[in-house]
């Protein structure tokens, strides 16, 4: 069996919670992992792990300009390294990937987080969606073995690419503590601030809430939506935690109310997402405002965890009250979190991992 294993990702290592655990089950199962992601000017330093860390610097951050370099750093640490297997992550690693296992011997692996043409910042963008396109279609095709994270983007990957996919869900590791409801009750939203996060509804959905908001996590939007909670005066109500360390992140959702798992239709790419809050708010034993997604629709209907709203002021408005004025509901809701964390944890989804890496 192969040994060394190097995976690729565009994002800060310190929160991509999901490399993190892939890293640590492969290297707990036998397997020299490292991780190499990328440096930014507000990067916070890296806890010591059972694999390798690494990030590049770059000189651009963002655009077309960020991901040609990236990718051409990328190319040559690769090369450099030569691992036994390279697991590209994602299309915006592809590239550099498919590459330089051109010019070594190495298998390759592709971990597709997202489908890249249909995310919202790309969607409505043909020549940018095109390029993307012809990207993650290399990527598959020079794949060894391929895998996402929700069963729909298997079957449309599938059904595209002509190739089996697997499925690795963003489960968190289980949790066996139980939540501990603060006397002033907060709702907590996880993840990036970026277009169709639904993050707007929300905030003009708290106006009429008699409770505070967390917002845990950066990104583009973050100083317009500073600004809208500013006008909404929702100074007061709402604060903005910036990136919380995955260890503080953990212990801020338990004490939450509820947590926030909305999305706005734009492209494909969201509609048949995964998201990892979704069960990290199940394994805090919290229910949640969730937006009805086919993925999310299945999961509620095995467990119901989750008050499912279509992505509007009001009925986002009504949800976040039932949850704060409903006990019976809540009560219901939660019992059914403390359920459903027995089995949507990563203890259980990591054997869907290491085998797809054992069959190589």
């Amino acid at each position: 069996m192969p040994k060394t294993v190097l995976f690729t990702v565009t994002t800060d290592l310190r929160h991509d919670q999901r490399m993190q655990r892939i890293a640590a089950s492969l290297a707990q199962a036998g397997w020299q992992v490292t991780l190499l992601g990328r440096k930014l000017p507000i990067s916070q330093d890296l806890v010591a792990a059972p694999y390798g860390q690494h990030r590049l610097s770059c000189f651009f951050h963002t655009g077309p300009l960020f991901y040609l370099e990236f990718n051409f750093r990328l190319f040559f640490w690769i090369l450099k390294a030569s691992p036994d297997v390279l697991g590209i992550v994602d299309a915006d690693t592809a590239l550099a990937g498919v590459l330089a296992s051109k010019f070594k011997t190495m298998k390759v692996t592709y971990d597709a987080h997202e489908l890249f043409p249909e995310m919202p910042e790309v969607v409505h963008r043909p020549l940018v969606k095109t390029i993307w396109s012809w990207v993650e279609k290399m990527a598959f095709a020079q794949a060894d073995k391929s895998y996402t994270v929700s069963a729909t983007l298997a079957q449309y990957f599938q059904s595209r690419n002509g190739q089996p996919v697997g499925l690795v869900r963003n489960m968190p590791f289980k949790v066996n503590t139980m939540p501990v409801l603060q006397q002033r009750p907060y709702f907590i939203y996880q993840g990036a601030l970026n277009v169709g996060r639904g993050l707007e509804c929300l905030l003009h959905a708290m106006q009429g809430i008699d409770a505070h908001l967390y917002i845990c996590g950066s990104g583009p939007l973050e100083q317009a939506l500073k600004q809208l909670a500013h006008n909404l005066e929702l100074h007061n109500k709402v604060r903005f935690m910036g990136n919380v360390p995955p260890e503080s992140l953990v212990a801020l959702t338990q004490n939450a109310l509820a947590g926030i798992m909305l999305l706005e239709q734009k492209g494909l790419s969201y509609y048949y997402s995964l998201a990892n809050k979704f069960f990290d708010y199940v394994q805090a034993g919290i229910p949640q405002v969730c937006v009805p997604f086919p993925e999310y629709q299945a999961l509620n209907q095995q467990h119901e965890v989750a008050l499912l709203v279509e992505l509007e002021v009001t009925p986002v408005q009504n949800a976040l009250a039932a949850l704060l004025k409903d006990k019976p509901l809540y009560d219901r809701l939660q019992t059914n979190c403390l359920a459903a964390r027995q089995q949507w944890n990563w203890e259980i989804e990591q054997q869907a991992l290491l085998q797809i890496y054992a069959d190589l």
